[in-house]
C-alpha cells in the first residue's frame, strides 16, 4: 500500500478585493474636496479648466465634474449687478420723491394755518377756536360754545358761517382724510334727548360734519366722523374752565407724509 502523502495545512488569507473600489472611491472624494476648494477661490474660467482636467484624468466618457453649467457666466452676473444698481437707485429716487413731498405738505399746512388763525383773529374767536399742527395731522379745535348751546347737538344758525369758512379752506386738501370728532366733559347729561356723553358727542361731531359737506368741492369719502365722550380731556375736569376746554369739537387734517426723524411742531400764536 502506498504511503498517503501528509499536507502540511496551508494559511488562509483574506480577501482584499474591496481595497481597490475603496481606493476609487478615496480618490474621487479628493477630488471633490479639491474642486470644492477651486470653486471658491478661483473665477469661472478656471474652474472650467480644472474641471476639464479632473474629468480627463479620472473617468471617460461623460465627466462627473462637468459642474460649470450651474455657475453664472459672467453675462449674467453684470446683468444681476445692473439690476441691483437700478433697485438703488429706484429706491434712492423714492425717498428723494417723499422728502419733496412731505416738505411740499408741509409748507401747504403751515399755510392753512396761518390762514385759520388770520380768520380766528379777525373775528375774535380767539377764546373759541384754536389750531395745531403737528407731525400727523393738523387739528382745529372748536368749543362747543361756538356751535352748540347746552346738552344739545344741534348747530346754531350763527355758527354755520364759521362751518362754511372752515369748509372752504379745506378744498385746498381734496384727498386728505379728515376726521370731525366730538368730545365733552365728564359731568353725566340729565336729558331726554341723550342718554350719555357718548350719544351727545356723536351727534355733535356728526352734525358738524355734515355742515361742512355742504360745500360741493369737498369728497364725502375723505370723511369720518368720531365720538370719544368724556374719556379724551385735554384738562382737567375738576374746574369749570377745565371742563368747557373739555367740550369740544376737533376738525383734523391727516398728513400722508410724515418725518419720524424730526417731530414737527408748529406753536400757536
Amino acid at each position: 500500500m502506498s504511503k498517503k502523502t501528509r499536507h502540511e495545512p496551508h494559511e488562509e488569507h483574506a480577501d482584499e478585493s474591496w481595497l481597490l473600489p475603496y481606493s476609487d472611491l478615496l480618490t474621487l472624494l479628493l477630488a471633490l474636496f479639491i474642486v470644492m476648494y477651486a470653486m471658491s477661490a478661483t473665477d469661472n474660467k478656471k474652474f472650467e479648466e480644472m474641471s476639464k482636467a479632473f474629468n480627463t484624468a479620472l473617468s471617460t466618457g461623460t465627466g462627473v465634474l462637468n459642474f460649470s453649467s450651474a455657475l453664472p457666466s459672467d453675462k449674467n452676473l453684470d446683468k444681476g449687478k445692473k439690476d441691483s444698481q437700478a433697485s438703488a437707485v429706484s429706491t434712492e429716487d423714492g425717498k428723494r420723491r417723499k422728502a419733496q413731498l412731505a416738505k411740499q405738505e408741509q409748507e401747504d399746512m403751515e399755510k392753512l394755518k396761518k390762514q385759520l388763525d388770520q380768520y380766528i383773529k379777525n373775528n375774535g374767536l380767539t377764546n373759541l377756536l384754536n389750531t395745531k399742527l403737528n407731525q400727523s395731522e393738523l387739528t382745529i379745535t372748536i368749543s362747543d360754545n361756538a356751535l352748540f348751546a347746552s346738552g344739545s347737538a344741534a348747530v346754531k344758525p350763527e355758527s354755520r358761517q364759521l362751518a362754511l369758512a372752515i369748509s372752504n379752506m379745506l378744498q385746498q386738501f381734496p384727498s386728505y382724510n379728515v376726521i370731525v370728532s366730538g368730545h365733552t366733559d365728564n359731568m353725566p347729561i340729565s336729558n331726554s334727548e341723550y342718554a350719555s356723553n357718548w350719544d351727545l358727542s356723536s351727534d355733535r361731531a356728526l352734525h358738524f360734519m355734515k355742515i361742512l359737506l355742504n360745500n360741493p368741492k369737498l369728497n364725502p369719502a375723505m370723511f369720518t366722523s368720531k365720538a370719544f365722550g368724556e374719556y379724551h380731556p385735554i384738562a382737567s375736569n375738576d374746574t369749570a374752565a377745565g371742563r368747557a376746554m373739555n367740550r369740544r369739537v376737533e376738525v383734523s387734517i391727516i398728513r400722508k407724509y410724515t418725518d419720524q426723524s424730526q417731530q414737527m411742531q408748529v406753536p400757536n400764536p
